[in-house]
């Protein structure tokens, strides 16, 4: 074994599960975070206060400016090298986060997709321009009905991408996937948090998103929309949670209704996080409410982690 991966729909504890580890093994923990990576996304992203950073090391935060982009394909080779060095420094690298288009490029490995198009992007834009990106949406539906299922319509750079290839290489982006391998020869001990009451879920997603707000993500947003290289349509700004806020501070609607947005869309992207781990039998399941959980996880684990910690870093 090489690394512990952690995952699981948002909300589900995941971080504390890490850090329960870290109270007994000399843990690092690498985010697996598509907006934890963005410097000033900080209460909305749940990204770890400088004082836990001070006591448990964590990595691939605060890589990217808001305006700069972060694929998937950054993330892994970013992964690789701090996986090494936490090796290198006998620890115990557990990755941990939510993203689950990341955890399946570092376990699975990339496709070779076809390269951008500017024009065809352009085309494509016109085209949601005109009539919406939740058409185009329908229009991917039709044409890759499992990348469809994978893409919420409201999300205009996957939408545009698996758009692209296929109008630049008559396949789609789902075949193009399937032929993906990954780049090292690592082994993991992979674990999901799937939570079997949806209710408890729903209910800690509200409630997590008020906390948010009490600490004062309306602010954080605002300040990040304050800057001259940030609009609601950067690509950092596109985060569930966040751009439903950047809609009320355009004055497209009230407070309340992106909040009640808000939690709709994270609800939503729980669903998807959890249609992700549900398609891949390798993960380990584990239900994060049940009682004593937690406590039988660190215990089945305990094998992994005298691997790691015992074997020497490849």
């Amino acid at each position: 074994m090489d690394a512990i991966l952690l995952c699981g729909p948002t909300a589900s504890g995941k971080s504390d599960w890490a850090l329960a580890l870290a109270e007994r093994w000399p843990v690092e923990i690498i985010s697996v975070d598509s907006s934890q990576v963005y410097r000033g996304f900080d209460i909305g992203s749940a990204k770890p206060s400088p004082a836990l950073r001070a006591r448990v090391p964590h990595h691939l935060l605060d890589l990217r400016e808001p305006h700069e982009s972060y694929s998937a394909g950054d993330f892994v080779v970013d992964a690789l090298a701090a996986i090494a060095a936490v090796r290198n420094r006998g620890a115990l690298p557990v990755l941990v986060g939510g993203t689950m288009l990341y955890f399946n490029a570092l376990v699975r490995g990339l496709a070779p997709l076809p390269p951008a198009d500017p024009q065809l992007r352009a085309a494509i834009d016109a085209r949601a321009a005109r009539l919406g990106w939740p058409a185009l949406h329908a229009e991917l539906q039709t044409i890759d009905p499992e990348a469809a299922g994978r893409i919420h319509p409201n999300d205009p750079q996957r939408i545009q991408r698996a758009l692209e290839v296929f109008e630049s290489s008559g396949r789609t982006i789902s075949d193009w996937q399937r032929d993906t391998r990954p780049s090292h020869a690592l082994n993991w001990s992979r674990w999901a948090l799937v939570p079997q009451d949806r209710g408890v879920l729903h209910a800690r997603i509200a409630a997590r998103y008020a906390q948010m707000l009490e600490a004062g993500l309306l602010d954080e947003v605002r300040q990040l929309l304050a800057r001259p290289d940030v609009d609601a349509h950067s690509p950092s700004m596109r985060a569930v949670g966040y751009r439903q806020l950047a809609a009320h501070l355009g004055g497209a609607c009230s407070l309340a209704a992106a909040v009640e947005q808000a939690v709709a869309a994270t609800r939503q992207l729980a669903k998807r996080q959890l249609t992700w781990i549900n398609a891949d039998p390798l993960w380990h399941r584990v239900d994060p409410f049940q009682p004593g959980a937690r406590a039988a996880w660190m215990a089945a684990l305990q094998t992994d982690i005298q691997s790691i910690l015992g074997a020497p870093q490849r």
